[in-house]
């Protein structure tokens, strides 16, 4: 991890006046230029903390730096340094995209920010949108606006909440494209997803969230050996997994499951089980655990 952290949180708690803690004492560092990727399940508590970077939460206790500069103290500075790609799209329908872009260049006292707005709309495909009011724009279109407006002060640490959830194959190219980019040019990037393939083909480490807790961190490739197991995922036509076999169950689609083994003899007492039990299988294939199959096991034993 880099020497310079772009972001440091310390100790960070949320409390609702109902006494539900979201979050319970978090601690996290993300280095200058990281890829860095937030993960969870629903309701772990990323959204909360994004939130809180976003100064749409208050937090409980704890601290929260960006580049050095305190959250509570430094408002302004932290809000320049930081740019959020939120989940949910909310822009002014009546105005163009780029009008739209133009005030909010205003809102961080950016004047003369065409070039960049052009570099943007372009990478993203919204150059032939430029003119339209933004009520008049798809849900992929509004979606590739969101972004832009984040981006439009070319903030050095980019915050991306499940940004390619529900988008179709194009957006999901041109914003990996344009956001490795930025990435390469020094940018820290930090991002939350539900498509655990895109965080281990991206970033270069790995938070892991559970109850408001951080129950793991640590790099990607190092995660992925130390739970590295063999796998076999098949599908059974009817009937389901025998009971003997849950402890080695990995994931359960309904028809379809990934069990660990740990040699060939394990491998053939499984399909053993499986006969025993009348049950016939299909689709059988062979592999080593992903990033998806570490997550599901550190979340069933945490």
């Amino acid at each position: 991890m880099a020497d310079v952290l772009a972001l440091d949180i310390k100790g960070l708690k949320k409390t609702y006046p109902n006494g539900f803690e979201a979050l319970k004492g978090i601690d996290l560092s993300v280095g200058e230029g990281e890829f860095f990727a937030l993960l969870g399940p629903n309701g772990a508590g990323k959204s909360t903390l994004i939130n809180i970077l976003a100064g749409l939460v208050s937090k409980s206790a704890g601290s929260v730096k960006i580049f050095g500069a305190d959250l509570d103290r430094e408002r302004e500075r932290c809000a320049m340094q930081l740019g959020i790609v939120p989940q949910e799209v909310v822009c002014d329908p009546f105005i163009t995209v780029r009008e739209t872009l133009l005030f909010q260049s205003g809102y961080y006292g950016i004047r003369h920010n065409e070039a960049w707005i052009d570099t943007m709309l372009e990478a993203l495909g919204l150059e032939e949108k430029a003119l339209t009011p933004a009520r008049l724009l798809s849900g992929g279109m509004k979606r590739r606006l969101l972004i832009t407006q984040a981006l439009v002060h070319r903030p050095p640490v980019i915050v991306l909440d499940e940004p390619t959830a529900g988008v179709d194959v194009e957006l999901r190219r041109r914003l990996w494209d344009f956001v490795g980019e930025l990435h390469r040019k020094g940018h820290t990037v930090i991002l939350t997803t539900h498509y655990l393939q895109e965080a281990q083909n991206l970033c270069s480490r790995v938070a892991i969230v559970n109850h408001g807790r951080v129950v793991t961190m640590g790099q990607t490739q190092s995660l992925l050996s130390a739970y590295r197991q063999n796998t076999v995922r098949f599908r059974l036509d009817q009937g389901t997994l025998p009971a003997s076999l849950l402890p080695k169950l990995l994931k359960d689609e309904g028809t379809s499951f990934t069990l660990t083994y740990t040699d060939s003899a394990d491998l053939i007492e499984i399909f053993a089980a499986i006969k025993a039990n009348g049950l016939t299988v299909q689709g059988i294939v062979t592999g080593q655990a992903d990033l998806e199959d570490v997550f599901v096991d550190i979340l069933k034993n945490s």
